[in-house]
């Protein structure tokens, strides 16, 4: 029987409060640092799921829906939503919390791909997951779309990268 796991295993969350130094000209924080701060919370997710050192190996997109501003408290919970053979996605919400008024919205969403990695460099095979609430059934459920648009990409990034390495030799 396969080893599975529930995603709830690998959920991690990190709130932080915005201040002056993390915003741009407009006083909404730089796109730069919210993805640090996601691709972090995405690290410790995967690593809390494998169990071992995990590396970034493609960030699909990340879609800011709702400027963060300064004074704002932002949290960024990240749970493992699909798993591979050494490979898995991580889904990472980003919510804005106005402390004045207590309301909460979504502010960024993304989903980011990490490899499992032995102290080698070669590639640790991992435990399935499982989804148990709604949302994660969704995210577990929609993640072979995903995962298929992610391999498509793959092949076609893997095509300009030989186009390049050729134009580049030339020049």
């Amino acid at each position: 029987m396969e080893n599975k796991v529930p995603m709830s295993k690998s959920k991690s969350i990190k709130s932080t409060q915005v201040f002056p130094e993390h915003t741009n000209h407009l006083n909404t924080m730089f796109g730069g640092k919210i993805m640090a701060n996601m691709d972090e919370v995405a690290a410790i997710t995967a690593m809390k799921h494998s169990g071992i050192n995990c590396v970034t190996a493609s960030i699909d997109s990340i879609d800011f829906i709702k400027p963060i501003r300064t004074g704002d408290i932002v949290t960024y919970e990240g749970v493992v939503s699909y798993v591979g053979r050494s490979s898995m996605e991580i889904c990472v919400q980003i919510r804005v919390d106005d402390p004045k008024d207590h309301k909460s919205s979504l502010a960024a969403l993304s989903f980011l791909t990490f490899v499992a990695i032995n102290d080698d460099g070669t590639k640790r095979q991992l435990p399935k997951v499982y989804p148990e609430t709604e949302v994660e059934k969704w995210l577990y459920e929609t993640s072979e779309a995903r995962v298929n648009t992610r391999q498509d990409r793959r092949i076609q990034t893997k095509g300009t990268i030989k186009y390049l390495t050729k134009f580049m030799e030339n020049n």
